[in-house]
């Protein structure tokens, strides 16, 4: 069957598999479903298959093999080059194109486009633009054609591309296992499966060292900053195919090679996590057993007088926390929301200042900089511009570190549980040992995304003096987010009755869930608050997929909350759609832009005709717009849902949570309770109470596996030299 793309309905990009209404010669119109190398709407293409009958969806042509096909209509070249095929052309140029060229259209793009300034609107300028754009398209289309043979969705194609250029053809035919090191998206299991189509041997050295790295790496994505030798080694070379005799000696060379490190004979790292661990251990002890003179003491008298000018009376718990922070390098103050660390911080920043000491407050995340600012009224910042982040051609580095330290006598580190081991380790880099680290956070969150349980592991260490804030003190009138935040966090379910700022909804079905989620969100609080529906609202999943996860959710309340209007510009990739007005999260660490995994944003402006896309993310120092090509938005999800794991650090004045019996795995304690401290003004549960009381019941968290508390305690049992010899 040959025919026009009419519109592409789904697409999966790894696995190609497509869902696309196609307009055949008689104008009718057919779904054909399968995998098509690639789809874009005005694409004229051959279809091989077969029919079949689908129970709900009725007849449709399901794929064996497509060809492409050049476009044989004038629409068809306009919708083929309308379509964001070629940087710089979208469909307004497109038209115009076609009125110009007709039917030479395509000859023209390809043998004469200098002829493009013929077309009115298209100056020197952006005729340029789109020569340099269909050079490298096709660059990308000669590497796209062996890609392809091998089982590379074109999304990828151009991303290899990129990072190798010309070499591409190469670096994938003798080893293309550097992929899923070098290029963001391909996985060892995409390189893997390439691979296998170029004739790689399944013993070949660098596929069991790809292999190791991966499953290291797996680990580290799920918390741990190493694996027990033994388990791991077995379960490689079952993975693989392999013996566990090569997996052991792919291990060896990886160790040879510094990529790799062993603690004992049980404990396998991926260097980074094993150097960062013994740096934090390392670290903190210097920190600890450096001395301030200036600060060995604070007297009553000087405390008193702070007090006053602070308005406030200490309670013992608070009165502790100040005076460990002037007799010792390092201290955490810990404790759940309304127990009074912001109040015990401003004054513990207010008595070092008053002795001239110069002060400076970081946060892991820009929102969360931003809400330590408000709440201490001195400017905050993130980690990575504290450390003064320098991207550049080779990687990237921290302008501060041992060699140049930060320049301050007090360092206020805010929602530690959220720094990770290899940021941590950054952070005690930078600082100078005889100045005061204060860490405070809340050990009860979940811990960070990234490996490690820092917080957890320091206190539970024993060797950085602790300060457990749990008096609540802090509590608006009625309200019950503070009292049912500590409630779940003992164990026990939480109060409705009467409650003005803390809801439950029954809702049984996943679909019900689904609906009251989106009634909520765009009338219910938005009536009861006075707020904005994007803006001031926040549903939180506890996971990612079933009906009320964060992929469905996010696609339910976009159409509800900002739905596609005519006219209105709309880019899309790998079968996402991106719309002006979107909320969207960075989703992962970006060295180039500055902006990192869990950052959000708003899309304030969309140019489909150059395929651009403008997101507009609230930093402390202020808005900043970050630009995106079309084929860097796979960096980027909506997030009118986000998972309770990206929250973190955030704050927002409505919280929506789902929780079903679908979320089973996830019912967590911890997870319940981060996601309800989320919130300022109002909190609102869907779901049965059932999943709730499971959650709340459910104190049980992967022990992730670091040594970081053993490290701690072996470094102080360890003779420390005077902090003179401490450089």
């Amino acid at each position: 069957m040959e025919g026009v793309i009419d519109r592409v309905t789904y697409r999966d990009e790894k696995s190609m598999y497509t869902v696309a209404r196609i307009k055949v010669g008689d104008g009718s119109m057919v779904t054909a479903v399968g995998p098509f190398p690639s789809a874009t709407p005005g694409q004229m293409v051959k279809v091989f298959g077969v029919w079949v009958q689908h129970r709900e969806y009725g007849r449709q042509l399901k794929v064996e093999r497509v060809e492409t096909v050049a476009p044989a209509t004038l629409l068809g070249i306009e919708k083929y080059l309308g379509s964001g095929l070629i940087r710089g052309i979208g469909p307004a140029t497109a038209a115009k194109l076609v009125k110009r060229f007709g039917m030479d259209t395509l000859e023209v793009i390809e043998s004469n486009p200098e002829r493009l300034t013929e077309v009115p609107g298209v100056g020197p300028k952006k005729a340029r633009r789109i020569i340099d754009a269909i050079a490298e398209h096709k660059s990308v289309q000669k590497v796209m054609v062996f890609l392809q043979s091998h089982g590379v969705s074109p999304a990828y194609a151009i991303k290899i591309y990129r990072r190798y250029g010309e070499d591409a053809v190469t670096v994938v035919s003798q080893n293309p296992y550097r992929l899923a090191d070098e290029v963001y998206g391909i996985g060892f299991k995409t390189a893997d499966k390439i691979a296998s189509e170029v004739g790689v041997d399944t013993e070949s050295p660098h596929r069991v060292a790809a292999g190791i790295k991966y499953w290291l790496r797996k680990a580290s994505e799920e918390g741990h900053c190493y694996s027990e030798e033994d388990k791991f080694a077995s379960s490689v070379a079952h993975e693989l195919g392999v013996s566990e005799h090569l997996v052991g000696s792919g291990i060896a060379a990886l160790e040879s090679a510094g990529e790799v490190c062993r603690e004992g004979r049980s404990a396998l790292y991926l260097a980074p996590f094993y150097h960062a661990e013994r740096g934090v251990a390392r670290r903190l002890c210097q920190l600890a057993h450096a001395r301030m003179w200036t600060l060995d003491s604070l007297s009553d008298e000087e405390l008193a007088q702070a007090q006053t000018r602070a308005g406030i009376r200490l309670a013992d718990q608070q009165r502790a926390a100040v005076m460990e922070s002037f007799q010792t390098g390092v201290m955490v103050m810990t404790g759940g929301p309304g127990t009074g660390k912001t109040t015990t911080l401003r004054l513990i920043i207010d008595l070092f200042e008053a002795r001239k000491m110069r002060v400076l407050l970081a946060a892991p995340t820009g929102r969360a900089a931003k809400r330590l600012s408000e709440a201490t009224g001195r400017p905050a910042r993130t980690i990575h511009r504290l450390l003064e982040f320098e991207p550049g051609e080779d990687g990237w580095r921290f302008g501060r570190g041992a060699a140049s330290p930060l320049e301050c006598d007090l360092l206020v580190l805010d929602e530690v549980s959220m720094v990770d081991i290899s940021l941590m380790y950054s952070v005690l880099k930078a600082v100078r040992p005889g100045s005061r680290l204060v860490l405070v956070g809340d050990v009860d969150q979940l811990p960070s995304v990234g490996p490690g349980n820092v917080l957890r592991d320091i206190i539970d260490s024993g060797v950085v003096p602790t300060v457990v804030l749990n008096q609540v003190y802090r509590q608006a009138p009625g309200s019950m987010i503070v009292t049912n935040a500590h409630r779940i966090n003992r164990g026990e379910f939480p109060l409705f009755r009467g409650a003005r700022d803390f809801f439950f909804i029954e809702a049984e079905d996943p679909d019900q869930v689904v609906q009251s989620v989106v009634a909520t969100v765009t009338s219910k609080l938005p009536r009861h608050l006075g707020c904005d529906p994007i803006d001031d609202v926040q549903v939180l999943s506890p996971m990612k997929r079933s009906a009320a996860g964060v992929d469905n959710l996010n696609v339910v309340l976009r159409d509800a909350l900002n739905p596609r209007r005519p006219g209105a510009s709309e880019i899309r990739c790998r079968g996402s759609a991106f719309r002006r007005g979107d909320k969207v999260m960075q989703i992962r660490n970006d060295y180039n832009r500055l902006v990192w995994n869990g950052d959000m944003g708003k899309i304030v402006r969309i140019d489909a005709e150059e395929g651009e896309v403008v997101v507009r993310f609230s930093e402390p120092e202020g808005d900043r717009d970050v630009l995106y090509n079309q084929d860097e938005l796979d960096e980027l999800a909506l997030s009118y849902c986000v998972s309770i794991h990206k929250s973190q650090g955030s704050e927002y004045p409505a919280v929506v949570v789902p929780v079903t019996t679908q979320h089973y795995v996830m019912l967590q304690r911890n997870l319940l309770y981060t996601a309800v401290t989320r919130a300022r003004r109002t909190v609102v549960i869907i779901g049965t109470k059932k999943a709730l009381a499971i959650a709340v019941r459910n104190a049980s968290m992967l022990q992730r596996q670091t040594m970081l508390a053993l490290r701690l305690r072996e470094a102080t049992a360890a003779s420390w030299p005077d902090e003179e010899q401490i450089g």
